[in-house]
């Protein structure tokens, strides 16, 4: 098993109340962000709003953080996440923020401190582009969608 990525992590100043990104079990692959509204927004059927999360963090270099949607916010009132998964860089070092979307039939409140989406943290590699004059063949070639069956 690979040792525990390090993530550095500060809160916007009026955050305090709010709980830190966690994970929800011992299995689970997903910190928790909360909704740092200073008031309750809704976002009407059909609409999007940016939610902030009032975290920054720093990702050792090698390292993202996945931003994507919760899966009971969408079975449950239609929401999700616009960009899914959002990809935090590890150079970035603005706030934590969500495009929540409402898909659902009924206006859809975002409260403060509310669980509004998870965070994944997965290590990337940077890959090194190698122009050829041709690709080596492969079974499936060029097939496409479905193309696998």
């Amino acid at each position: 098993m690979n040792p525990r990525v390090k993530v550095l992590l500060t809160r916007r100043a009026d955050c305090g109340d709010l709980p830190l990104p966690a994970y929800q079990t011992d299995g689970a692959a997903g910190l928790d962000l909360h909704a740092a509204v200073a008031d309750s927004v809704t976002i009407a059927p059909g609409a999007r709003r940016l939610v902030p999360c009032g975290v920054f963090i720093a990702l050792p270099e090698g390292v993202e953080a996945q931003v994507r949607p919760r899966s009971g916010l969408a079975l449950t009132h239609g929401v999700t996440l616009l960009n899914a998964p959002g990809t935090v860089d590890s150079d970035y070092r603005g706030e934590l923020q969500v495009i929540v979307i409402n898909h659902g039939a009924e206006p859809f409140v975002v409260a403060r401190g509310m669980r509004i989406a998870q965070m994944v943290i997965a290590r990337v590699e940077q890959a090194e582009l190698v122009e050829v004059e041709r690709l080596p063949e492969s079974r499936r070639g060029a097939g496409g969608f479905g193309h696998t069956g």
